[in-house]
């Protein structure tokens, strides 16, 4: 397996369970939201504000994580360490 299959592998990792971690994160925020808001109707608008204002900052951070996971397939800092450990171990068969 060559060096930049790893690569493809971990983006693939970082970018999935990313999209998984955001995803359960707002169904369960969603549905303590509409617990809350059944509860007491007269705070819905306050807790709307603040529950997008959360979805903001979990889509937020799952971007970042998609900017990383595309910054490595591009230019990958640790591509020149792997390769140098894998010529040091005799190569990879």
């Amino acid at each position: 397996m060559e060096v930049i299959s790893y690569v493809a592998v971990a983006v693939g990792l970082i970018i999935g369970l990313g999209a998984c971690g955001a995803c359960v994160g707002i169904g369960v925020m969603g549905s303590k939201y509409l617990e809350a808001a059944a509860r007491q109707p007269e705070l819905m608008n306050e807790l709307q504000t603040k529950m997008f204002l959360l979805v903001g900052l979990i889509d937020a951070a799952f971007i970042i994580g998609v900017g990383i996971a595309l910054w490595f397939t591009t230019a990958n800092p640790f591509l020149s360490q792997i390769a140098g450990a894998v010529a040091a171990a005799g190569g990879v068969k």
